[in-house]
């Protein structure tokens, strides 16, 4: 493939955050641990997560708009009933505020910084609120650009309405824009829809690729997000 034929290099790399740039699994999985080790429940962490996410992506998806803080509360109260627990109100409180506070993984750092040495403009464009993934962009050493939530577009993914909420306020059309997330059931479905290029984040989890869409890229974690970018003729070096 000649220079001449390469596809557009990005203006925007937009990213996933949970999962993608922070320890989201690792985080809620903590959590419930401490949570149902504080109610003295002999349930399993991994089968109360299980049920925790059904309400949650069923909650995004249902009318009327909610914020996420308010899909959080009524997913852990819905939850524990289920489970045969009663529902106080540190046990959402507690997992907000945890949300906010989720580390990066080891290697986002360094990986976003090159992406902007190389000059890239970088955005989050995520399923939660404005105050919430506050706390973890500020964990993100200054080099996101733009973020983009759900509260702001008033729609969840996999509904295109927040990536058209994104890509219009970043003013840019999808060959502008190259997309790296985590999730296959809520961006993978998306970009399968809309058609924006996507790298999926494989990190070895329980989560599948769709069997009817294959992202433009399959890698382990950022760290191999450089070499992908040189391979396809979009680095600067």
């Amino acid at each position: 493939m000649t220079m001449s034929t390469l596809p557009a290099r990005p203006r925007w790399i937009t990213f996933d955050c949970y999962g993608t740039l922070i320890q989201w699994d690792e985080g809620l999985l903590d959590y419930v641990r401490q949570l149902l080790e504080r109610k003295d429940a002999r349930l399993d962490a991994d089968a109360f997560i299980a049920v925790y996410d059904r309400h949650e992506h069923a909650l995004e998806q249902t009318p009327p708009h909610r914020s996420f803080a308010d899909i959080s509360r009524r997913s852990m109260a819905l939850t524990l009933q289920a489970s045969g627990m009663p529902c106080e109100p540190e046990d959402a409180e507690g997992l907000i505020q945890r949300i906010g506070a989720m580390p990066p993984f080891p290697e986002v750092l360094g990986a976003l910084k090159w992406l902007k040495d190389q000059g890239f403009s970088l955005c989050i464009v995520s399923n939660t609120d404005d105050d919430i993934i506050a706390g973890n962009v500020a964990q993100l050493g200054g080099y996101i650009d733009r973020v983009i939530t759900a509260q702001q577009a008033q729609a969840y993914k996999p509904d295109h309405r927040l990536f058209q909420h994104a890509h219009r306020t970043l003013g840019v059309g999808l060959d502008d824009v190259l997309h790296i997330c985590a999730s296959p059931h809520l961006d993978l479905e998306a970009a399968k829809g809309m058609g924006f290029r996507c790298v999926w984040i494989d990190r070895g989890t329980r989560r599948k690729p769709l069997p009817d869409y294959t992202p433009d890229a399959t890698l382990a974690d950022l760290s191999q997000v450089a070499d992908y970018i040189r391979s396809k003729g979009w680095a600067n070096e």
